[in-house]
């Protein structure tokens, strides 16, 4: 009984661990669900003005607060200029749409839209810092790289030739078929495969999807007339986007790992150490190991 009480306990710092990894998502979320409740059109503010305006506080808000650190914002700005720029081309494409009117929208897109891929950036960053997340297995960067940026351009390339997803979703299996991520729980190391994690991130935006559009955050050609729920395909779209999200922070907390260590004191001409020119803490955790 004791153990399954201490798994319980364990279970539990997990969830609660996730959901703080989730802030800038569940604010967006609750953004959405509140302006569904109290369309700010009745004050005379088109809904997705007022979404954008949301977000951008929701974020000054994080940093101000020390949630989030400016690289980590900087991961977030990134990542909606890269859902931006997706969202743009699918709606010419006719995959989805903003029906409603803002003076927020360029090329038939809200920029509120960005954020919503940004959460996804912004969870990733998060998880490395709070869990402490750790890799084993992984494939070279160069080919990390190949992957990544086949990934994303295939959610344009498709539109005009063979789709990819599926072989480039196999070449990702095969890759990372070894890799494995460490994460600390309450002072337990816990351990899974990567591709898992990629999977399970997938499933868990798959249905916030569902939740969103339900909400009226955009509209598939299949929820015209009423609110359907997503295909079950989309499931695998977000999961190959979680990956370029994932492998982009790497990169991020790789390189930072790496200006650590050449900014770590070592022993000065008289044997004394040299003391770090950085501070103890600036509020983004222990660097992470990357193997």
């Amino acid at each position: 009984m004791t153990q399954w009480r201490s798994r319980a306990v364990l279970l539990g710092l997990f969830v609660v661990t996730q959901l703080r990894c989730c802030v800038f998502a569940l604010l967006v979320v609750g953004l959405l669900a509140a302006s569904s409740a109290w369309p700010p059109d009745q004050w005379g503010i088109a809904r997705y003005d007022a979404l954008l305006a949301g977000c951008v506080l929701a974020q000054l808000g994080l940093i101000r607060a020390r949630a989030e650190s400016a690289r980590e914002a900087a991961v977030v700005l990134a990542f909606h200029g890269l859902g931006f720029a997706l969202e743009a081309f699918k709606v010419s494409q006719g995959s989805w749409a903003y029906p409603d009117e803002a003076h927020s929208k360029v090329f038939g897109v809200p920029l509120y839209a960005g954020f919503m891929y940004a959460s996804v950036g912004s969870y990733m960053a998060q998880a490395w810092r709070q869990f402490g997340l750790r890799l084993s297995g992984l494939p070279p960067m160069p080919l990390q790289w190949v992957l990544t940026g086949s990934i994303y351009l295939n959610f344009f390339t498709h539109h005009f030739g063979p789709d990819l997803r599926y072989a480039l979703a196999g070449a990702l299996a095969l890759a990372f078929r070894r890799a494995q991520v460490t994460f600390a729980v309450a002072g337990h190391s816990l351990r899974m495969p990567l591709l898992l994690s990629f999977v399970l991130i997938g499933l868990a935006v798959f249905v916030a999807e569902n939740g969103a559009t339900y909400l009226g955050a955009w509209v598939y050609p299949h929820q015209q007339g009423s609110w359907q729920p997503v295909h079950l395909g989309k499931w695998l779209a977000w999961t190959l986007l979680v990956v370029v999200a994932f492998l982009t922070v790497s990169a991020l907390k790789t390189w930072e790992a790496q200006q650590s260590a050449e900014l770590r004191p070592g022993p000065t001409a008289d044997g004394r150490n040299q003391r770090s020119p950085l501070p103890a803490d600036q509020g983004r955790g222990p660097a992470p190991r990357v193997h």
